[in-house]
């Protein structure tokens, strides 16, 4: 029986994933100082943002997440979506 990995649970606590596969996290600097922020960038520091694809590959593995893949999942969308304009077209 091979080795069962485990989930590196500091990437848990830091980041989540959709359930296409993208990795939310949270962004930086804004722990203190922020009244000499503007409140537009202080609104657009609260949501979160999405990582980067090459970054957020190897979180998802970290956590065990790996068979998630969000570009591949957006292809099979699109593909799906051509198919009745295609088969309407045909007809």
């Amino acid at each position: 029986m091979g080795y069962k990995r485990k989930p590196v649970k500091g990437v848990l606590k830091r980041f989540k994933i959709t359930k296409t596969g993208k990795v939310k996290r949270h962004h930086a600097k804004t722990s203190h100082l922020m009244s000499a922020r503007p409140p537009g960038s202080k609104r657009r520091l609260r949501r979160p943002a999405v990582m980067a694809e090459g970054m957020a590959r190897r979180m998802r593995s970290m956590v065990g997440k790996s068979h998630l893949n969000p570009l591949r999942t957006a292809h099979e969308k699109a593909i799906a979506l051509q198919q009745p304009a295609a088969a309407a077209q045909a007809s």
